[in-house]
């Protein structure tokens, strides 16, 4: 099994910044396959932004130029630090881990940007 524990969100401004953390333990021993996703209400749940052990990062439209994924293997934790928040990032945000063809999910952390 694995867990994923994510911490760092809140309220902020539009304009502001947080970084998102999300920890891992359990039978994982690689950031490889790990991403951010969130849903904001009435939303389907859609994909932030994942990372590779090499480094390799891709990310939605919507949050490129503005946020950036990073991982540190040996702690098996991995960043999201969120620049230029808007108002339409409000969501919960989940870490996913996906090895072969299980997936595993955070809690959730709430981000809310006010206008």
């Amino acid at each position: 099994q694995v867990q994923l524990v994510e911490s760092g969100g809140g309220l902020v401004q539009a304009g502001g910044s947080l970084r998102l953390s999300c920890a891992a333990s359990g039978s994982i021993f690689s950031i490889n396959g790990m991403g951010w996703y969130r849903q904001a209400p009435g939303k389907q749940r859609e994909l932030v932004a994942t990372i590779t052990a090499a480094g390799w990062r891709n990310y939605a439209n919507s949050v490129k130029g503005r946020f950036t994924i990073s991982g540190d293997n040996a702690k098996l934790t991995v960043y999201l630090q969120m620049n230029s928040l808007k108002p339409e990032d409000t969501a919960v945000y989940y870490c996913k881990y996906t090895r072969g063809l299980s997936d595993y999910w955070g809690q959730g952390t709430q981000v809310t940007v006010s206008s």
